[in-house]
């Protein structure tokens, strides 16, 4: 509780770090913010083309069903890799003043979640012109999934921005292990071509339950499935509370370390 106390103590820092990541983001770029939103539609072209005209994927309207999966999956692996570099990069910041570390792993997973938020802006409008529609009551539950999704993000930022500080290599290892977990989480495939005698470990991904819960509220239009919410919740709740005590035990040493 003193460490919540803390850190909201400190909610102007976050805010203020989150609005120079968002601006500094694309600073110097010709098309700047609009990269928000380019940037998943780029990559929405190349899996479509790939998958669905090539590989020959049956999965009716195929580009709505990878965008609601691609968005969730660009915040989550975004505050995997960046926020394992977050506090060495701020690391001079750590030298000078005293402020809670936490500051920083939480102030970059905001950042990432604020550019998913304007990405689903991008969500519904395809939503709107493909003409499926939305259904009010599975929407409820989409703010629901969007925290889980930001708990679980934050606990895995916690974690490995903890232990690079440490292990530098981290950082590149985490580009191989993030590229793995993709194609280990049913976002351009159906869940349903997994074998049996995969499928336990592909539960054990809280993104594979993540995923599930956006596809049902916004490609089929169903509420999401009490056991896939439950199990992303209790998942991206111990990813969060191993975050915190972890890194409550390694943020003694960085200024040392850095």
């Amino acid at each position: 509780m003193n460490t919540l106390k803390e850190i909201y103590a400190y909610r102007h820092m976050i805010f203020s770090l989150v609005r120079k990541d968002l601006r500094g983001r694309y600073k110097g770029s010709v098309l700047g913010f609009l990269w928000t939103f380019i940037n998943p539609l780029l990559q929405l072209v190349v899996y479509t083309v790939v998958f669905q005209m090539i590989l020959k994927t049956d999965i009716e309207r195929y580009y709505l069903y990878l965008f609601i999966a691609l968005i969730a999956w660009i915040f989550f692996s975004a505050s995997l890799t960046g926020g394992s570099a977050s506090i060495v990069a701020q690391k001079d910041l750590i030298k000078k003043i005293y402020f809670p570390r936490q500051v920083i792993p939480i102030s970059y997973v905001t950042s990432c979640f604020v550019n998913m938020l304007l990405s689903f802006i991008v969500v519904f409008i395809v939503i709107i012109f493909s003409g499926t529609g939305f259904s009010i009551s599975a929407l409820l539950y989409l703010p629901v999934i969007m925290v889980v999704e930001y708990i679980l993000a934050l606990g895995t930022a916690l974690i490995v921005s903890a232990v690079t500080v440490y292990f530098r290599d981290l950082e590149h290892i985490l580009g191989i292990l993030t590229m793995a977990l993709m194609y280990m989480t049913p976002i351009m495939y159906d869940k349903s071509i997994v074998p049996d005698k995969l499928l336990p470990i592909f539960n054990l991904n809280p993104m594979t339950h993540i995923i599930d819960c956006y596809r049902d509220i916004l490609y089929y239009k169903t509420v999401p499935e009490i056991s896939s919410l439950l199990s992303s919740f209790v998942l991206g709740t111990a990813f969060l509370i191993t975050g915190h005590f972890l890194f409550l035990k390694l943020q003694r040493h960085f200024a040392e370390e850095l």
